[in-house]
């Protein structure tokens, strides 16, 4: 997993509430237990104009010019701004796989569903939580300053707007701490390997029978 420290990204603002993950990503796309490759099918309904299915060829299916995405002003943008509940639906872990594919290291909005939430950070994305009526005046900003971007530290818990104004988030230190070092958890349980192989050896010795 792809640690997170500090992020300046562009920001896209997705202005719907309740996005649930059959939207971020689609289910005719979850054959694949791989992290990576489903970029190109984030937010499928809504970016292409017609039907997206697995092995298709995406770069020439017609984009849908109406989705926020898909408007060249937020070409490249790293951070997604959200409304509530963002992440709700199914528990798919291929939701934040397709969103960090695609390109987004963090997300900004009022709320988060639980598992998403969770899924998030083992994955390498930051979810942050700020206020309505902060998310309300960034909404209003995005829209009025193309090119509009943010500074997020994820050490100091800060996210610095254009305008120099500094807003502070909260965070599990837990997940912090995972998040800046890059660990999910088959990261966590490798800090532990050389204590599991000699645990391993120590019952070769112990317990032949099990290794005949």
């Amino acid at each position: 997993m792809r640690a997170f420290t500090r992020l300046d990204g562009l920001v896209a603002p997705l202005d719907r509430a309740n996005v649930d993950t059959d939207a971020i990503i689609p289910k005719q796309f979850l054959k694949s237990i791989k992290r990576s490759g489903f970029g190109p099918n984030a937010f499928d309904e809504w970016r292409y104009l017609d039907r997206g299915e697995p092995g298709r060829d995406n770069s020439q299916r017609p984009l849908n010019p109406e989705f926020v995405l898909n408007q060249p002003r937020y070409r490249g943008a790293s951070v997604l701004l959200t409304r509530d509940n963002f992440g709700c639906g199914s528990s798919r872990e291929h939701a934040p796989w397709a969103l960090e594919d695609y390109g987004f290291r963090a997300l900004v909005g009022t709320t988060f569903a639980d598992i998403f939430y969770n899924n998030s950070f083992k994955n390498g994305l930051l979810p942050i939580k700020l206020p309505a009526a902060e998310i309300d005046e960034m909404f209003a900003q995005v829209a009025a300053a193309p090119g509009y971007r943010l500074k997020i530290d994820l050490a100091a818990q800060t996210v610095t707007r254009p305008d120099g104004k500094v807003l502070n988030f909260d965070v599990d230190a837990f997940r912090k701490e995972c998040l800046l070092n890059g660990w999910d958890d088959i990261g966590l349980t490798l800090r532990h390997a050389d204590a599991i192989r000699e645990f391993e050896a120590k019952r070769r010795i112990d317990q032949p029978w099990l290794f005949a």
